[in-house]
């Protein structure tokens, strides 16, 4: 799995984000090219904003038993896979908004680091190292990219 902390990676993620249109067409699934920026900033907001409440303690031990491998571990997504409720887009969105968001997000990330990200608390998995942060961000927007061609 590539580093996310990297300024090269960082900036090809960047470089496939301003390939994108708002009429990019999807390879697979439902969501259009403003949708899939708009889920993929969600990733980014649940950590630099406060617009989703923490899942219970309960709901958060299930998440890190049950979800938590899949999402920060090595292993990419595949096609059509089940995502939680607080990422589907189902309404339409501002293309050139939700990219220079992202954007923006990556950047950030990317500046703040490894150092910054390693035994930080995530907003549903507990504690993660910078590496499966890297997981986290990385494998998330590699595979939207990718379901639409870029």
């Amino acid at each position: 799995m590539k580093n996310i902390f990297e300024s090269e990676i960082t900036s090809e993620i960047v470089n496939r984000i301003n390939k994108l249109t708002p009429i990019t067409l999807n390879l697979w699934g439902r969501m259009n090219a403003s949708q899939m920026l708009a889920h993929c900033n969600v990733t980014y907001e649940m950590v630099y904003t406060n617009n989703y409440p923490k899942p219970s303690f309960i709901k958060e031990f299930i998440l890190k038993a049950v979800v938590k491998k899949a999402v920060v571990g090595g292993t990419p997504y595949q096609k059509n896979g089940r995502t939680a409720p607080q990422f589907i887009i189902t309404n339409e969105r501002d293309f050139e908004e939700e990219k220079n968001l992202l954007i923006g997000y990556l950047i950030k990330t990317q500046n703040l680091g490894e150092t910054h990200f390693n035994g930080k608390k995530s907003h549903s998995f507990g504690t993660l190292t910078s590496i499966e942060w890297s997981n986290l961000f990385y494998k998330h927007i590699d595979h939207h990219l990718s379901q639409f061609g870029v």
